[in-house]
């Protein structure tokens, strides 16, 4: 991806786009930056400063504005401030973004840049078929959901008072736990409690400590003592990019910005605690029997789920799935069972994250296009029934 970049920043912006792999082309006033454009037209986005010699951002964009070619380019404009006027007028006058130095990385203007570029290629007769296209449940399936869980809901309601009436006896706080979670839609998810109350505070550290998707060589935090490797090899007093301040700490911007991005592909997408301490003694059975699944009925009846499909992730899991391969899961509804959950349970709670993705998509195949079978959903049911009951908490 080629951007062009025009302002006073040339050194910041040239160490993050190394590390974004774009090619940068920096120039410092609009006179440059118009010749420099008219001779290259392959250009996938334009950032600029308000603030330029001679004159500022917004009059190179309306410039742009009458040129047939170079008015399509994604353009950014980027103040050292918040200034309210600017940020109506650039808006009104078709500005593709604005941020402001002062609060914003420059590696998410960057980022910004390639996601804009990214959304050209979608021509605006594909975007009217996918904001004209809904997705609807198949019939057969929907009827399925409502009398399969509204059936189960009535035979089971009095063993759910006796397992809420236990969970409040053990410890205080709330019996039911609603968490939003992401399917098709955000919902509302409601499980029965079998945690202390205060466990999501531990989420963070448990992930590092016991997650099953936990990766080798994890990188949790950046290293602010280990020197960069551009900065070594130049004078001393002297950095390759700007030097930031952090919690009493320094760092070289571009040191930052690759720390930063090293930690994010190390991290693993799911969590899911093995053995999970935060546990209570009633919540452990409840797990092993799947008995704190079951007001999930609930949400079936709602609309939110389906009996079968791709389980609903937790909303800081789901944002980590941005690219197709990722996000495909998404095809299909969300469910209380499923492919995934069948396997996982056949094999004693082992799996990779990478065979996870890979059963959550190939149910996903099941909703592209007329592929989807309703006796390929009662299969999966009847698997379910013999791994209702184990031995881990997973």
């Amino acid at each position: 991806m080629k951007i062009v970049y025009i302002g006073n920043s040339v050194a910041k912006y040239k160490a993050v786009a190394e590390v974004e792999k774009v090619t940068l082309f920096a120039v410092r006033t609009s006179v440059e930056a118009l010749k420099f454009l008219n001779a290259n037209h392959e250009i996938d986005a334009i950032i600029s400063d308000f603030n330029l010699t001679g004159n500022t951002g917004m009059y190179l964009f309306d410039t742009l504005k009458n040129d047939t070619v170079l008015k399509n380019i994604p353009f950014i404009l980027v103040s050292e401030e918040y200034n309210n006027a600017l940020f109506t007028t650039a808006f009104s006058k078709g500005i593709s973004d604005y941020f402001v130095h002062s609060s914003t990385e420059v590696i998410n203007i960057i980022r910004r840049a390639k996601s804009l570029h990214q959304l050209q290629g979608i021509s605006s007769e594909d975007t009217v078929k996918l904001v004209n296209r809904t997705y609807k449940l198949p019939l057969s399936k929907r009827i399925f959901d409502i009398v399969f869980a509204s059936t189960v809901l009535l035979c089971i309601a009095p063993i759910l008072l006796v397992v809420m009436l236990a969970i409040r006896l053990e410890s205080h706080g709330k019996v039911y736990y609603i968490s939003k979670r992401v399917g098709r839609k955000t919902f509302d998810f409601y499980k029965l409690r079998s945690m202390r109350t205060g466990s999501d505070e531990l989420i963070k550290k448990m992930a590092q400590e016991k997650n099953q998707y936990k990766k080798e060589n994890t990188i949790t935090t950046i290293d602010f003592n280990q020197a960069c490797p551009k900065c070594s090899q130049l004078e001393q007093g002297h950095s390759c990019s700007p030097i930031l301040h952090i919690d009493n700490h320094q760092i070289c911007e571009y040191w930052h910005a690759y720390q930063k991005s090293e930690i994010e592909k190390s991290n693993a997408t799911f969590i899911k605690i093995v053995d999970d301490p935060r546990i209570t003694k009633i919540g452990r059975f409840i797990r092993n029997t799947s008995i704190d699944e079951l007001p999930q009925l609930i949400n079936v009846i709602k609309g939110d789920m389906s009996i079968v499909g791709n389980r609903p992730l937790p909303v800081y899991e789901a944002e980590l799935l941005t690219n197709d391969v990722l996000s495909k899961r998404f095809l299909a509804p969300a469910g209380i069972t499923g492919l995934w959950q069948v396997e996982l349970r056949g094999r004693g709670g082992e799996m990779s994250e990478e065979e996870r993705i890979r059963l959550d998509n190939e149910y996903a195949n099941n909703f592209t296009g007329n592929n989807y079978s309703f006796w390929y959903d009662m299969k999966l049911i009847l698997r379910t029934f013999p791994g209702l009951i184990q031995k881990s908490t997973v």
